[in-house]
């Protein structure tokens, strides 16, 4: 069969990749090597950027209303000894899950098992009409020629081969990609930093038998078992995660059931669902494209879960990824366009992998002091240096928004820049700027609309200022010039106050990733090497 790209892996990354494609009314198939998605559980966190995501495609809700636990259940962080033992510090709101409206992002960010938002996902995907996805199916081999890649498939049900012509292939099949190593890219970085298992279990009566109140995760810090556990899905289903355990570990069920309630102090009936051994590493692929084979998502980049990075990097992987490859086969995109993929995403894996190493330095383990359990004055004062600490450590964690919205392209051949300073990177802290590579700042307009609900899914051209008797020429000509060079594109003029104090400009060229492209008071006399620098043309 034929189709323009073909994906491996259904996962988060695939999926993502195969609705900007099919959105855009790209055909592409996924080819799934298991019966299912969401085949085990890993993430939990949703970040603002992929439900932004997520609401370009019109699905944000769909994945508010899947929530087991609600969107109104606190996303508070704990820290404490045990379930059954001392408080130490919280962290409120972590990691933005309040569905308050915040002016900085049009949607939060949602606790949800990623086999839930991979559901979600699915389910869209498969309503549009150019996308197939085919389970119990893995990829043989490929060849590639200048025309495109013939990959040959298997079903693993019924050992039917069958040949797949592309133009374009990618690997989003994870951590031990096959596509990865059919191109002979290699993973640098180190491995190994912990050693680590992911156990989900089922325990009636666990979120009454404690004191500690409602929360999204509880880090557990003992002597004895260190440890992250929480509540993840209806059913009193939850996971457990003890930190970096001895290299000679082997968890039976009954051994995963005693592990927890050692690490609790609670003794119930624990029904152990899986236990998963997992290791955190730092590695990063030495290449992302070996002419018209990419890869995306964990087969490119690997690194410890603290902040909740992996998934949602992934997202942004077939995002990017989606809608320049849309633009290739639709034919304005030019190849710099593709060529700006990994040029853009490694520095960014780069940034977020530094800070998720930079959290997974500080666990249980490093925050455990002798006698931190006791009940005496001793005890006290120890708890209260923890607390100190942890306040002091682990809020960059749980308030990440520099890092979830803050990241930019500014050094990417597609960006034009405006000569203005880079803006140092904060991890907490997030300033909306809209210098070119940045997100474009978001604003809720008078109408309560999302500000990015006026954008299209091409280029949008966004009027910032008051309204200039000279701006209708301006805009009528960057339409023209638009067509000239066969960019889609988008006029966007809300009446709304502040807009230019937000962008710093009157004009701003907006991306179908909604990241800023350019900026200026005036558009060019030659606005048609605008559009053809920013389609990699």
């Amino acid at each position: 069969m034929q189709t323009e790209v073909l994906i491996i892996g259904s996962g988060p990354t695939g999926l993502s990749l195969a609705i900007e494609l099919g959105s855009r009314s790209i055909p592409c198939v996924v080819i799934e090597r298991n019966e299912r998605v969401g085949y085990a559980p890993r993430a939990k966190t949703t970040n603002v950027r992929t439900r932004e995501h997520l609401r370009r495609w019109g699905i944000a809700e769909k994945l508010a209303e899947a929530s087991p636990l609600g969107l109104d259940y606190p996303s508070t962080i704990k820290f404490v000894t045990r379930l059954n033992g001392y408080a130490l510090a919280s962290f409120e709101n972590g990691l933005d899950c309040s569905p308050e409206k915040n002016a900085f992002y049009s949607e939060h960010a949602q606790w949800i098992p990623q086999y839930t938002l991979e559901e979600v996902l699915r389910l869209h995907a498969q309503s549009l009409p150019c996308v197939q996805i085919r389970f119990m199916t893995e990829l043989d081999s490929f060849v590639q020629d200048n025309n495109g890649v013939k990959a040959t498939v298997r079903n693993l049900a019924s050992g039917t081969v069958e040949t797949i012509d592309s133009r374009y292939l990618v690997g989003a099949d994870g951590a031990r990609s096959t596509v990865r190593d059919a191109i002979g890219a290699k993973m640098e970085g180190k491995y190994g930093l912990s050693r680590n298992y992911n156990v989900v279990f089922r325990a009636p009566g666990l979120a009454q038998a404690h004191a500690h109140g409602q929360a999204i995760m509880y880090w557990q810090v003992n002597g004895e078992v260190p440890s992250l556990i929480g509540p993840m899905d209806t059913g009193d289903r939850w996971f457990f995660m003890p930190t970096n355990v001895a290299p000679d570990l082997k968890l039976t069920h009954d051994e995963a059931a005693a592990l927890i309630r050692k690490a609790t102090g609670i003794d119930l009936p624990y029904e152990i669902l899986s236990s998963d051994e997992w290791v955190a590493s730092r590695l990063i692929a030495d290449k992302y494209r070996d002419r018209r084979v990419f890869l995306a998502g964990d087969a490119c980049h690997l690194h410890p879960p603290m902040g909740g990075y992996g998934m949602n990097m992934g997202v942004a992987d077939g995002v990017d990824l989606g809608w320049k490859l849309a633009a290739t086969v639709q034919g304005w995109g030019g190849e710099r366009l593709l060529g700006s993929y990994e040029a853009e995403r490694r520095p960014v894996h780069n940034f977020v992998m530094d800070e998720a190493v930079a959290n997974h330095a500080v666990l249980g383990a490093q925050l455990f002091q002798a006698g931190i359990e006791n009940a005496d004055e001793d005890g006290e004062r120890i708890r209260a240096c923890a607390t100190e600490q942890i306040q002091r450590q682990k809020a960059r964690e749980f308030k990440n928004l520099g890092v979830v919205l803050g990241y930019r392209y500014h050094d990417s051949a597609v960006i034009v820049s405006d000569g203005s300073p880079e803006a140092p990177y904060d991890s907490t802290a997030f300033t909306p700027c809209a210098r070119p590579g940045c997100i474009a700042p978001h604003a809720w307009l008078d109408d309560d609309r999302s500000l990015y609900d006026t954008f299209g899914t091409g280029f949008t051209l966004l009027v910032a200022g008051s309204p200039d008797n000279n701006d209708s020429a301006a805009l009528e000509r960057a339409t023209r010039e638009a067509a000239e060079a066969s960019v889609p594109l988008t006029i966007s003029a809300p009446a709304h106050k502040g807009l230019d104090e937000l962008y710093e400009a009157r004009f701003a060229l907006i991306r179908p990733d909604q990241h800023v492209a350019w900026r200026g008071d005036t558009w060019p006399d030659d606005g048609v090497s605008v559009f053809r620098r920013v389609s990699g043309q």
